[in-house]
């Protein structure tokens, strides 16, 4: 993030030993470690929750796809069974009405003239 080298870092421990002073160099140092602390851990918490946040988001589209998947198949399974049952009862409805029925009157002489020897 910061390009800090060694001799910076001298620069400036330099600069803070005369402005600040040798009694109250050590707390101070000690007190920007504990800043520095608890800045590191705010910044992994806010990373954290991101990330939980992108996680969450990607199940709910993954979840979405699989509820579109599971209705678009629901309806083809409920349509397919709908045309078989009406076939179903198309061809029970005129098997019925064939049973029913005397075969009509041209029909009945075709048959005759078949059984003729």
């Amino acid at each position: 993030m910061f390009d800090i080298g060694f001799t910076e870092l001298m620069v400036i421990a330099l600069v803070a030993l005369i402005v600040i002073g040798p009694e109250r160099l050590p707390r101070v140092a000690r007190t920007l470690g504990h800043l520095a602390g608890r800045m590191q851990r705010y910044v992994s918490d806010v990373k954290a929750d991101i990330n939980r946040e992108v996680e969450l988001d990607e199940l709910r589209k993954m979840r979405d796809s699989v509820q579109e998947a599971a209705s678009g198949f629901e309806s083809t399974v409920t349509t397919e069974l709908s045309q078989t049952e009406a076939e179903l009862n198309a061809a029970a409805e005129a098997k019925a009405q064939a049973e029913v029925s005397p075969p009509p009157p041209q029909a009945a002489t075709a048959i005759e003239e078949q059984h003729k020897p």
